[in-house]
């Protein structure tokens, strides 16, 4: 049995990326994924590099990181990622504070400018201007994830690393340690392994018996056949709904409903956007559920309206497109930042996941993770780790215990007092 110095889980642009970057430094590296035609969230992802939206020393700089990779990439990889740069507009509903909305975005590495109705309208002809208070706009980049995914895989072979597709069921452990991989058609051993599979990445975790902080929501987008119609911007509104979606569903108070079947943690949420790639097709979307189970079935029909209706009232011209409805799950953390690093409790366990808000850094922290993994020190990877979420869980579940005990103790106090008198 042939034994790997990595074997990284998950075939999508973050596996992709990270095989590429730990061959580059030499690794016998191992990419195993399960389908042979990719259908994740990289196949249906809107490709936007957000290298505007650093908000700390961490995220800014790992932004600025990733756009200047990104700007090189093609030519790195020797194929075309089809990186562009665009002008992003985030539209503000009418009825909506414009000048609130702008605020929020204050803090940003490269802010927004505030742009009129009327601004907003000659920047993107397509808007539905009646329903706008306004609009933000910032230079934004942009990908084909598909491209960039297959030119990853493509340099990363040409380094001598191997691809093979096999679903993971299971790891190798000898004691704590994590010596290799179990797939239904074999069985793989290596030094470290490193899930790096979105979504997924929670249930593959789970199999180690391991829990750090990484969940998953369902995004639902439509998208066409290449069209006529011509949009110029990449739209999106500027209050995410999404945000807030994972912030709630990813507290410690509602942590134990991500591992009950049948669970639908929060309503799904509308956040009507498009954008439209170079061959003339557009996706258009996106509605986001939180559902625990991976496997959920929803109506695609329901959804399909849904998404139509909400990008009626900003893009009217796509609404009745032809599209095909499609859905995938998309990883995300308790904290808005990557998880990344390796898994103290468990030797050679790693996992590399949430890197999807935003996806501009992908690049950056895989290299980062690659010189981390020869023995180089590096703050970012630190700060990164999934450890800090094993960490808060405890200090939560005490915390949780101490207040149980003191109102225990308070109740016990009451009873006496009530005997006495």
């Amino acid at each position: 049995m042939k034994s790997y110095d990595w074997i990284v889980v998950g075939g999508g642009i973050t596996g992709a990326s990270l095989s590429y970057e730990l061959a580059k430094k030499g690794f016998a590296v191992l990419l195993l994924e399960r389908d042979a035609t990719l259908q994740n969230a990289t196949r249906f992802s809107y490709g936007g590099l957000a290298y505007w939206s650093g908000t700390t020393d961490l995220t800014r700089q790992l932004c600025g990181e990733g756009i200047e990779r990104h700007r090189n990439l093609s030519a790195q990889l020797d194929a075309d990622t089809e990186f562009r740069e665009l002008d992003l507009l985030l539209t503000i509903d009418a009825g909506d504070d414009a000048e609130k909305a702008a605020a929020n975005y204050a803090h940003f590495a490269i802010p927004p400018q505030l742009l009129s109705v009327a601004e907003a309208g000659d920047l993107e002809p397509l808007l539905d201007k009646s329903n706008l208070a306004g609009a933000l706009t910032v230079r934004h980049g942009h990908i084909s994830p598909t491209s960039t995914n297959k030119a990853y895989c493509q340099g990363f072979l040409r380094l001598g690393g191997t691809i093979e597709f096999a679903e993971v069921i299971g790891f190798i452990e000898e004691g704590n340690r994590i010596s290799g991989v179990k797939t239904a058609q074999g069985i793989y051993s290596c030094e470290n392994a490193v899930v790096c599979a979105g979504g997924w990445s929670r249930s593959l975790l789970k199999l180690a018996g391991i829990s750090v902080g990484v969940y998953f929501s369902r995004a639902e987008i439509l998208e066409t056949a290449p069209v006529d119609l011509k949009l110029r911007t990449f739209v999106m509104p500027a209050l995410l709904k999404r945000f807030e979606l994972e912030a709630e569903s990813s507290r410690i108070e509602v942590d134990f409903l991500w591992d009950e079947p049948g669970k639908e943690l929060l309503s799904p949420i509308l956040d009507p956007g498009a954008i439209q790639f170079n061959d003339g097709s557009l996706r258009i979307g996106q509605l986001s559920r939180t559902l625990s189970d991976l496997n959920a079935k929803v109506d695609r029909e329901t959804s399909e309206r849904a998404i139509r209706a909400g990008i009626g009232k900003v893009l009217p011209a796509l609404a009745g497109l032809p599209a095909t409805w499609h859905d995938c799950i998309v990883a995300f953390s308790a904290d808005k930042l990557p998880v990344v690093g390796p898994i103290g409790s468990r030797p050679g366990l790693h996992v590399f996941s949430g890197l999807s808000n935003p996806l501009a850094i992908v690049p950056a922290v895989g290299e980062r993770f690659a010189n981390w993994a020869t023995g180089e020190k590096d703050w970012a990877i630190e700060l990164l780790s999934p450890d800090r979420f094993i960490a808060e869980g405890r200090r939560k579940k005490e915390e949780g215990r101490r207040k149980k005990e003191e109102g225990r103790r308070k109740k016990e106090e009451g009873r006496r007092k009530k005997e006495e008198g």
